[in-house]
Order: structure tokens, then sequence, then C-alpha cells
């Protein structure tokens, strides 16, 4: 049992759902509250040897809760994945995560994992019985699942007895207790850009966003990331999404960055929405870089066709550190014979954190809740991250730009949470 539960649990239909942009939902069968803003920052992961913690020691696990393990058993792990659905989607989804757990359990040396697959055919409800399943037979821990009504559903079900949920969602809203989101989150990249511009003289911040519910959560954490900073919000744009809707708003943001003294136009648009015809009307009307810089709150690498893209051009970015992704790409594809999706980093992840956890002498509480959220993080398949006690996760990332077409690192990803860039 937990001894405390920084966010109150609610019932699966209360939820919000943001849709996630690793696993995209189908519209045929889950609500969608976004259009296109798909694109938030991009996990993939790296070739370590399992996680490994950063610092030199576990904290020793006592008020934190969670089931006891036998650290020289293999310990049982439960992975939810959404096959089963009737959803081509979420087959490969499915293949994806569990090769990618599996090939982390191979990385993992002495420490010896029992994972067991649990199908949950992408809804709430079936994910609530198999999560109550997987602790009936003995799972110590559950990775998944990956949408984010599931996530809540299962943490639901298994929060009275003190087992920890690592979804792969990246819905905040569904964080807290015993549910964790591993996915990356809006606010990962406001507060990694938000520092990064504010130390580069771009202080004063313009929020552009769209009007929808993705928008509106990212404008929010724009504000935080950018207050946490030490900079100033001057103004907030919002546009209707749609072609027209982009257009009729740029005389009016236009003049928003020249009466505020905006040294930034912070966008969470991305490359499958807004983001091209937005940024070609802000140059098309003055606006440049560098003298007003651009922020993206998603990745303006992907695909690599936007590097040519002339309203992108020296814009600012976040992604994880480029070298470790690379590195986990070619493993991956030399294993299974086709590149990664994107969301089977998280549960590389998920893996390497818990034998890195039980390697390092956590003992009997080495999955306890207060060992999983120890301050110094791990450094996992594509950087370093670590999970906060709300239920939330950070990860540190690199700042990026593009110049001449082409993908260029101004900041590299930190290795360490006391580091460069934090």
């Amino acid at each position: 049992m937990f001894s405390v539960f920084p966010l109150a649990r609610k019932s699966p239909a209360s939820k919000a759902l943001v849709p996630e942009p690793l696993a995209p939902e189908s519209p045929a069968r889950r609500p969608r509250a976004r259009k296109s803003l798909a694109g938030l920052p991009v996990l993939r992961a790296a070739a370590l040897v399992g996680a490994t913690l950063l610092g030199a020691c576990v904290p020793a696990a006592g008020p934190g809760g969670g089931p006891r393990i036998d650290p020289g058993a293999p310990v049982q792990v439960a992975l939810l994945v959404p096959s089963g659905s009737g959803q081509a989607q979420d087959e490969v989804l499915a293949r994806n995560l569990q090769n990618a757990a599996r090939l982390a359990i191979s990385d993992l040396g002495n420490v010896k994992v029992d994972l067991r697959v649990y199908p949950t055919a992408g809804q709430p409800a079936q994910a609530q019985a198999q999560a109550i399943k997987a602790v009936d037979e003995g799972a110590k821990i559950i990775l998944g699942p990956v949408y984010a009504q599931e996530a809540n559903a299962a943490g639901v079900a298994v929060a009275g007895r003190g087992v920890s949920v690592l979804s792969f969602s990246n819905n905040a809203d569904i964080a807290g207790g015993n549910v964790f989101v591993l996915g990356p989150t809006f606010q990962n990249t406001a507060d990694r850009l938000g520092r990064f511009a504010v130390r580069n003289g771009k202080s004063k911040v313009l929020i552009v966003h769209d009007r929808s519910l993705p928008g509106e959560v990212g404008k929010a954490a724009i504000e935080r990331g950018i207050s946490a900073a030490g900079g100033q919000v001057v103004g907030v744009q919002s546009y209707e999404f749609s072609q027209n809707g982009i257009v009729s708003a740029a005389p009016a943001i236009v003049s928003t960055v020249r009466s505020s003294g905006a040294q930034a136009v912070f966008l969470t648009a991305d490359t499958a929405g807004a983001l091209p015809l937005v940024t070609q009307l802000l140059r098309d009307n003055g606006v440049v870089p560098p003298s007003t810089a651009f922020l993206g709150l998603t990745r303006w690498d992907i695909p690599s066709a936007t590097l040519s893209l002339p309203g992108v051009q020296g814009g600012w970015f976040a992604l994880p550190d480029p070298g470790l992704h690379n590195q986990f790409q070619s493993r991956y594809q030399a294993a299974y014979g086709q590149p990664p999706l994107p969301i089977a980093g998280l549960a590389y992840d998920g893996i390497a954190a818990l034998g890195a956890l039980v390697s390092r002498g956590g003992g009997n509480n080495a999955l306890s809740r207060a060992a999983l959220t120890q301050g110094s993080g791990f450094v996992g398949v594509s950087g370093i991250f670590r999970l906060r006690s709300d239920g939330t996760n950070e990860r540190g990332l690199a700042v990026a730009t593009i110049q001449n077409n082409q993908l260029t690192i101004l900041e590299p990803a930190p290795r360490s949470f006391s580091g460069a860039g934090y």
C-alpha cells in the first residue's frame, strides 16, 4: 500500500483523453481530441547494457511501499500490450513493445526477469481485468498499457495491492498514486527550451497555439516552463485549426510580436499540422530568426522532408540524445530485421530501469515507490530520465535547430540531472 497518493485516482470514465503521439489512437474506436498535433518529443532508445542508475546508490526503500521481491529469483513483470483489438496498428505496437522488452532483458546480465505478456485490446475494461490477473499470478510491477484510459483503469484496479503501473502513455492527467507515465510530455520540452531560450537572451516569449485540447495543454506547459526559467510570457495568440483559420490569425500574431517586444515565438504546432504554414507566414511578414527566435514544442525533424521547409530554418526544438537513439535503432534492427517504432524505447527503458534497481542493492524493496522515484534517475535508452513523485517523468533532452536543411545540435542532452541543461 502507498502512504501518499500525490493525485487522487479517478474512475476511467472521468479521464480526459489527451491522444498518445507515440501511439496514435484509431479514430474508429477511440475519441480523438487532437486533429494533427501528434509530435511530442519522440523517444527512441540506446544500446546500453541495461539502464544504469545515475549516482552511486539507491535510497533505502521503506515508507515508499510496493511489493517485496526476492532479489535472488526472477522478478515477475507484466507487460500489457494492445493486441487483440482487431486493429493492425495495435498488433504492430504490441510486437514492438515485446521485442524491445525482450532486448532489454537480454542486456540485464545477472538480473533475471520473468516477463509475461497480457493483451488488452486497447480497451480500459480489458486492461483492468488483465492487470488484476497479472497481479493474481504474481506480477510485482506492470509495464504498460499504451493508451491513457487503459492505464488509468489498470492503475485503479491494482492500487490497493501496492503494485506500480509504468504506463507508456504521455498523458500527465492519469499520473499519480501508483501510475507513472513513461511517455514524453509537453512539460519536458517546454522546460528544456524555456531554460535554453532564457540563457540565450530570448526571455520575452509570445505563445502561439491552436484552439484545441492539445493546444491548450501545450500553452499551459509553455507558460509554466517559461516562468520556471525566469522568462516572461508577453502574449498569447491562437488560431482555428484550419488553413483559413491560420491565415486569418497571422496579422494579429505578427502585430503582437511587434507590440509586445517578444524575442521568441513558442509554437505548439507540429509538422503534420499547422507548423509549415504558420512559420512561413511569420517569415513572409518579417518575423524571422534569429532576431525573433522560433521555438517548437514538437519535433521539427520528423518526417525528414520537413528539414527542407523554408519556414522552419533556424527554429529551436528538443529531442532525445541522437547518438543513443541511433545505437538502439541499429541494435533493434539487427535483432528483428526492421526499425523500431518510437514507443519501443519506452518498453526498453522500463525493463532496464527495473533491472538497475534490482542489481544495485535495492533488496526486497527494489521496486518500491521510493526506489522508483529516487532523485538521481536512470540512464536509459534515450538518455537520462527519472520518475517523479507525482507520477510524471523528467527526461534529458538535446536542443537542436535546422540550418541549411540539416539537423544541427545546439546543446547536447545532459548526462545527469545536475549537469548542463538543468
